[in-house]
């Protein structure tokens, strides 16, 4: 098929890779504009944009799609198909019409549950037993339209949303590489109106740890916003952000530290934290860590 691929991040590389392994003239690769990055703040392309490059493809990056340049542009090439995964560009009606079956986009929650910007981190957050890839047919709406295929796997007990982000996205992959390979015998099915939940963006405001809250719900924030913008505490003034944990048995005031290895009291329970970054440092296990900082047992979090 003549295909349109438009993604961004680290997450929709893959997902371009398989297309271009499976066959699909891949017309054109749409991704969003290299931003400063770095001490010198030099212009950096998109994950997307240097694989594309990488590949021979066309790429094309404009600041918006709602100029009617852009949108001719768009529909001179011909596409059978768009496939979208992590853009970041609300598409208009007329791009979205442009192809002749329409635009495909890889989310990576089962709809209706995670609708929005960050469906991996919220599912970590709140405790789901499993999640997911669709593939749904886009419509106006924010994550709205029907799906025309599922796959379900579920969450491991200590997996971050930087290990659960992999997964899916080689899972999207597949997924889609599946649906265009039989797009016209597949059948849309319209998402319910019930269990409709809308993953917010991640502020980064939510990302202090509350040593009171109860230890799963701790766990819980730690793996879900690892490995950005990964939750946070303060040891002795310097912020350090943990950025892996698991479940311990243990009791004391929250925050206190109830051994060498950094098991953690919480409100009820407690944590043991197993990764961990300094502020302007790299992330370390546990152990390496504390070869450094050497966090006894006693010592307090806030």
């Amino acid at each position: 098929m003549r295909v349109v691929f438009m993604g961004t991040p680290d997450f929709s590389v893959p997902v371009l890779e398989a297309l271009v392994e499976a066959g699909h003239e891949v017309v054109a690769v749409y991704c969003q504009p290299p931003r400063p990055a770095g001490r010198g703040q030099k212009e950096r392309p998109s994950p997307v944009q240097a694989r594309a490059e990488a590949l021979g493809l066309q790429v094309r990056y404009p600041v918006s799609l709602k100029t009617a340049e852009v949108q001719a542009a768009f529909a001179t090439l011909g596409a059978d198909v768009a496939v979208v995964v992590a853009y970041g560009l609300l598409l208009p009606q007329v791009v979205l019409d442009a192809p002749v079956q329409g635009c495909l986009n890889i989310h990576a929650s089962l709809l209706p549950r995670w609708r929005g910007a960050a469906p991996i981190h919220r599912a970590i957050m709140a405790g789901d037993a499993e999640t997911g890839v669709c593939i749904m047919q886009m419509e106006a709406g924010l994550d709205t339209g029907p799906v025309l295929l599922r796959r379900e796997t579920p969450i491991g007990a200590v997996e971050t949303t930087a290990q659960l982000h992999d997964r899916l996205s080689v899972m999207g992959a597949a997924a889609v590489v599946d649906a265009l390979g039989r797009l016209d015998s597949l059948t849309p099915m319209p998402q319910p109106e019930d269990g409709v939940t809308y993953a917010a963006k991640i502020d980064k405001a939510e990302a202090r740890i509350d040593w009171s809250r109860d230890a799963v719900e701790v766990d819980r924030l730690i793996r879900g916003l690892s490995p950005f913008p990964g939750a946070w505490f303060v040891h002795e003034g310097v912020r350090v952000k943990a950025l892996g944990s698991v479940l311990e048995r243990g009791t004391g005031a929250p925050g206190e530290v109830l051994d060498d290895a950094l098991c953690v009291a919480c409100g009820q329970g407690a944590v043991r934290l197993t990764r961990l970054q300094r502020a302007g440092k790299a992330a370390q296990d546990a152990d390496v860590f504390q070869r450094g900082a050497q966090i006894a047992a006693g010592a307090r979090l806030d």
